[in-house]
């Protein structure tokens, strides 16, 4: 997704969801909903482009 932070990625990837929820609230001026539409839509992408990039959370581990 154009304009946002290349730390917005970071923070999906490491499952750090409010903190790219803030980034992207701070960098759009958009409302709390409007920025978790925009992280659903980019976290989406992720998943399909990048998958393996996702780190894994935290009842992920030892699986």
């Amino acid at each position: 997704m154009d304009g946002l932070p290349a730390s917005v990625d970071h923070d999906i990837l490491a499952h750090r969801s409010i903190a790219a929820i803030a980034t992207i609230r701070e960098v759009l001026g958009c409302t709390v909903h409007q920025a978790v539409d925009v992280y659903a839509q980019r976290y989406e992408e992720l998943r399909r482009d990048r998958p393996d990039d996702f780190r894994p959370g935290p009842d992920e581990h030892g699986r």
